[in-house]
């Protein structure tokens, strides 16, 4: 599972579809292209956006569901709130508790 979300997250356009579906989740296809395309000018096919889309649900970063003949992907982020639990912060002081 980890070395899916890994791959999913190492690619600059995988991320920038995350982040565009961060900032409106429930896009199409289409809305998701189009906006790669004029805020990021991104010039790819709506294969190539659909195969980084497989990949992120793959990865469980991307759900989608169909509602008639539309298909809405949504920002999932469940799995990288896994990672950061797998490694833990130590409990350390704060900066008001670590006076000399």
């Amino acid at each position: 599972m980890a070395d899916d979300l890994f791959r999913a997250l190492a690619d600059p356009t995988r991320r920038t579809i995350l982040d565009e579906l961060a900032e409106k989740s429930g896009q199409t296809l289409f809305e998701i292209c189009s906006r790669l395309t004029m805020k990021h000018h991104l010039g790819l096919s709506r294969q190539a956006v659909s195969q980084h889309l497989a990949l992120l649900e793959a990865a469980g970063l991307v759900e989608t569901r169909r509602e008639g003949r539309y298909k809405f992907h949504d920002l999932n982020t469940a799995p990288l709130r896994r990672i950061t639990e797998r490694w833990p912060l130590p409990d350390t002081p704060g900066p008001e508790e670590s006076t000399p």
